[in-house]
């Protein structure tokens, strides 16, 4: 009777830690889920901010047409992009797009001064700021996930019901694996 009583308490015990594992594997799941579209969210509103932008510069620079079709074609890619990893090279193809457009910007002075342009140079540089903070929030949601899959006994549960990792939101940014370049 009583080791009856002692297994049934086990087996209780183990059952409820299983259920507590369980649901805090699925919350973290939910919360990388809602991460990621609050990445999506940013990266949508940036999306919608480089037609207004290439059309300004158009107005301007006429010629450049190999410029803003890259941009225009990068910007493509990003939408489509189906998978985290994908997002990624489309995020790294678009920044180095607009880094092209920006250096055109540079050689017409009435351009950096237009009101329009100025606004949305403003607009695109505080969505980035945003992109840069749900990216961070993101990953490290991930990192979280990631972890309560490898550790025991979550590891069990997580093995049990099929969940997988999740993939990092890495976007390469070469300024911040480059040498700084000081000059005097």
């Amino acid at each position: 009777m009583e080791i009856l009583l002692f297994l049934l308490i086990v087996v209780g015990v183990v059952l409820v830690g299983g259920i507590v594992i369980y649901n805090r594997l699925i919350t973290i799941r939910n919360r990388c889920d809602n991460a990621w579209a609050q990445v999506d969210v940013q990266l949508r509103r940036r999306y919608d901010l480089i037609p207004n932008l290439v059309e300004t510069v158009k107005g301007y620079a006429r010629h450049e047409k190999e410029v803003f079709e890259k941009v225009t074609e990068a910007r493509t890619k990003a939408i489509n992009a189906q998978t985290v990893r994908e997002q990624g090279q489309a995020e790294n193809m678009l920044t180095g797009a607009l880094k092209s457009l920006f250096a055109v910007v540079e050689n017409y002075p009435d351009l950096k001064a237009n009101q329009n342009f100025l606004m949305l140079q403003e607009e695109l540089a505080g969505t980035e700021s945003k992109i840069a903070y749900a990216r961070q929030f993101y990953n490290d949601m991930v990192m979280k996930f990631n972890i309560k899959l490898q550790v025991f006994p979550s590891n069990v549960i997580a093995r049990l019901f099929n969940f997988q990792e999740k993939e990092y939101f890495e976007i390469e940014e070469e300024e911040a694996r480059e040498p700084v370049k000081v000059s005097f």
